[in-house]
């Protein structure tokens, strides 16, 4: 009996005072093992255990209990917080703290006092704040980043006054870059929805050491939405909608995610409808008739119109509606303790997308109504995403920690074009390919000691076509084809692949307690080959190429912090760029001149230098941050006439007309240099701010051209109002004039005859136009959450319907907008 009676009252005293509350991750639901747990005088403390749990019957009920861990930001809660939370405590990777944010754009989670680079990062709040309609709008608001567009469905984000293939895009570990990525403006950023993602991450400048081949400008990784796990079965979806007036946008995201203890799933379908986009009427830097379009071509979705049609609305851009949609399929499951499985579908396909600029080009520029093109548009583009991903802990002595990431992608991509007055319509398709293998792993060396390493693998196989149908018209309808005719291919018609190999270690160790060392070393490796085929109308030296370029690049960083409110940064970085297919032999024309293979095109490298300087005020409550860097660039490759012998430009054939011969050449070495200065934090507990201005100059040292792509001096201010469940918001944002002198006229990318004309007699462009005029825009932007699962948010954006163009762009920015959104979860 009293052998009884003792096992009754240990059983009623570890149940009545023995309080477990198990610790997991916000992101995965994963348990986490090792994290510290202690009150504010750290006088009881104690480590949760392999299982995740953690005895807290030792703290008192009102007590405030902290939970600390290397990986995760800092949790204090109350012991009756927890009770009331059945005893469940997350953990989160990221915090409000300016410093405690934890970064994996190095592959390897690290906090961003530890990083010498200039980062940028993008939360899921940032996200629903800022609301975009793409995720190349969603880009536009990060300091330091300038967006191209050439027609509405696009966006070409400039980093460090370098874009397109010389800025690394990749989504969940994969990159995105391919074979065909073009020096120019691309529209891929824009082929992953917003909607679909939980966080973006931004390091500036050439970060080859971690990423390889095409990080020149910098790395935009996009971070996808993930289920997490859960001790009972849960079952939960999201509803969100949008409403845009300022081009009829209607947007309508869905997800829904299951969670189990030994699987979870997440499912998101997004749809976004874009109608013709509506510019701004306030004409205040004085060209009242830039911008305006008033002819249009009627020759979209299978409609036949001879000649182009009055706009009766001048300031509506027909042929920019397009729509999208975005499907994200993630499986997560956890094979062992010790080894996790991510399983991530992604599917993008979009409309025909008109090619706005093309479709606005004048044969005259005299009369409004020639329009050159009755047809220019890019067919569906495609991004097909296949990619397992295992996460593995095996806590060795040579291995830690690691991620191998295997992926599948197919991409497709086509032009249709045809001209006024002719009845020739002509196709060109490309198929790409892409299989990927990357292994990043960490070594445990000592608490303040990290190396990681790794590999990566990546071969891309082109396919490019190209055909001609001419146009049967019966009743002003058309009515099938004629005849066919043959068109010159933009890629190699013969096929091409390219395959490059890598490896890289990097270090990272605090020297001290106020100083951090950051090292780095990639060797890489790319071979290309094509061939052509059909000579119709381009005949090269050979037929068949060929190229093998490998290449070392390294970095050193260093982080000084000598007190708590002060850091220091400094990088000196390389980083190189291998020719890819589209550097050796793209086809295209485009304002008389027609681009032509270089089969003899080489890498160009980057070697940057650069110092950063964070200064926190107020208890680390605001912070003032600024980013000074000097790029000098090498056998950098630029587009350039080509010459015949007896030194005239060469003469070549586009679609039955003859242009200019231009091709990729490398030329010698040329600088960027710039700074961006921000700053963020609280005025008050309410009132928040920040802030930020970037200037860029590039210029060649050989030539003395202007560099392309570099923008024009930018910037963004905001302050926002946070109560209970009301948000509320203002933004200015502005940019300066870049004189016509400063732009590179030879390559033509930054698009200076789509500037105001302020002498259409001259001869020379320096003369005829003006450049890109300056601007600034206010807006507005609220939300309130009227419960825990229905928010409503507003923006008001261009109040007083600006007409501007963004640097380089072929499309006017948005007039007066106003866009409205529902949140619903369920």
């Amino acid at each position: 009996m009293r052998a009884l009676f003792i096992t009754f009252f240990t059983l009623f005293s570890f149940i009545g005072f023995s309080q477990k509350a198990k610790i997991l991750d916000q992101e995965t639901g994963k348990i986490i093992k090792n994290v510290s747990v202690f009150n504010k005088n750290k006088t009881k403390s104690s480590i949760s255990d392999d299982n995740g749990f953690i005895d807290i019957s030792s703290f008192n009920k009102n007590e405030i209990i902290f939970f600390s861990h290397i990986s995760y930001a800092e949790l204090k809660q109350k012991k009756t917080t927890i009770k009331a939370n059945n005893y469940i405590v997350y953990l989160n990777k990221e915090s409000e703290q300016l410093n405690e944010i934890v970064l994996s754009v190095f592959k390897n989670k690290e906090k961003a006092n530890r990083i010498a680079e200039q980062i940028a990062v993008i939360s899921l709040k940032d996200i629903q704040k800022e609301s975009p309609q793409t995720s190349a709008d969603l880009l536009a608001s990060v300091p330091g980043i300038k967006v191209q567009k050439s027609q509405f469905g696009g966006g070409s984000p400039v980093l460090r006054g370098m874009e397109s293939n010389r800025v690394l895009l990749v989504v969940d570990g994969v990159r995105m870059n391919n074979a065909i990525y073009r020096k120019g403006h691309l529209q891929s950023a824009i082929t992953v929805s917003p909607n679909l993602l939980k966080r973006t991450e931004v390091i500036f400048g050439p970060s080859s050491v971690i990423y390889g081949s095409d990080a020149l400008g910098g790395v935009i990784h996009y971070y996808t939405k993930t289920p997490k796990l859960s001790d009972e079965t849960e079952i939960s979806s999201q509803l969100f909608s949008r409403y845009s007036t300022v081009n009829q946008e209607t947007t309508t995201n869905v997800t829904a995610e299951l969670s189990f203890d030994n699987w979870a799933s997440l499912t998101s379908i997004s749809y976004s409808d874009f109608g013709d986009l509506q510019m701004g009427e306030n004409r205040s830097h004085g060209f009242d008739n830039w911008g305006k379009v008033h002819f249009y071509s009627e020759n979209i979705n299978g409609n036949y119109a001879e000649n182009p049609t009055e706009n009766k609305d001048v300031n509506l851009q027909r042929n920019t509606g397009y729509s999208q949609t975005d499907v994200l399929q993630k499986f997560f499951v956890p094979l062992s303790k010790k080894t996790d499985l991510n399983i991530n579908l992604q599917y993008s396909t979009s409309s025909n997308i008109p090619r706005f600029d093309r479709l606005t080009e004048l044969k005259d520029e005299t009369d409004n109504s020639s329009l050159k093109f009755a047809e220019w548009y890019y067919g569906p583009q495609q991004r097909l995403l296949i990619s397992p991903q295992l996460i593995i802990n095996p806590e060795k002595n040579w291995l830690d920690k690691g991620t191998i990431t295997f992926a599948y992608q197919n991409l497709k991509e086509s032009r249709i074009q045809r001209k006024f007055g002719s009845l020739d319509r002509s196709y060109r398709e490309e198929t790409v390919n892409v299989f990927s293998v990357n292994g990043d792993f960490t070594v445990p060396l000592a608490k303040s000691r990290n190396l990681g390493y790794g590999f990566e693998f990546a071969y891309n196989d082109v396919a490019s076509n190209s055909y001609g149908k001419i146009l049967n018209i019966s009743n002003e309808n058309i009515n099938g084809f004629s005849d066919d005719f043959k068109v010159q291919s933009r890629y190699p018609d013969g096929g091409s692949s390219y395959f490059s190999a890598a490896a890289y270690v990097d270090y990272r160790q605090d020297l001290s307690k106020t100083s951090t060392l950051n090292t780095g070393l990639r060797f890489t490796n790319t071979q290309l080959n094509a061939k052509w085929i059909d000579e119709t109308f381009i005949t090269l030296p050979k037929n068949e190429v060929e190229t093998n370029n490998s290449a070392v690049t390294a970095t050193i960083g260093y982080v000084y912090k000598p007190n708590k409110n002060w850091q220091l940064n400094s990088v000196i970085s390389s980083g190189f760029r291998s020719p890819n297919i589209d550097d050796v032999g793209r086809i295209r024309e485009k304002s008389g001149n027609v681009t032509i293979p270089n089969i003899d095109v080489k890498p160009e490298f980057a070697y940057n230098a650069e110092i950063g300087v964070q200064k926190y005020f107020n208890d680390r409550r605001f912070r003032f941050g600024a980013n000074m860097y000097y790029t000098l660039l090498d056998n950098y490759i630029q587009r350039d006439f080509v010459y015949n012998t007896n030194g005239t430009i060469k003469q070549v054939e586009f679609d039955g007309e003859f242009g200019n011969a231009v091709n990729n050449q490398n030329k010698g070495t040329a600088y960027i240099t710039g700074i961006t200065a921000s700053y963020e934090g609280r005025i008050t507990n309410n009132f928040k701010t920040s802030g930020f201005i970037t200037y860029t100059k590039g210029r060649t040292y050989d030539t003395e051209e202007p560099m392309s792509s570099i923008p024009p001096l930018f910037g963004q201010f905001d302050v926002s109002y946070k109560r209970d469940k009301l948000s509320l918001g203002a933004r200015i944002r502005f940019n300066s004039k870049k004189d016509i002198t400063d732009f590179n006229i030879t390559e033509g990318i930054d698009n200076h005859d789509l500037t105001p004309i302020v002498d259409a007699n001259a001869t020379e462009d320096t003369d005829k136009y003006y450049g890109s005029p300056s601007w600034f825009t206010l807006g507005l932007n609220g939300s309130y959450t009227m419960s825990e699962n229905f928010s409503v948010m507003a923006r008001l954006d261009n109040i007083l319907d600006q007409h501007y163009r963004e640097f380089a762009s072929g499309v006017s920015a948005p007039g007066r907008n106003l866009s409205l959104s529902l949140l619903i979860n369920f």
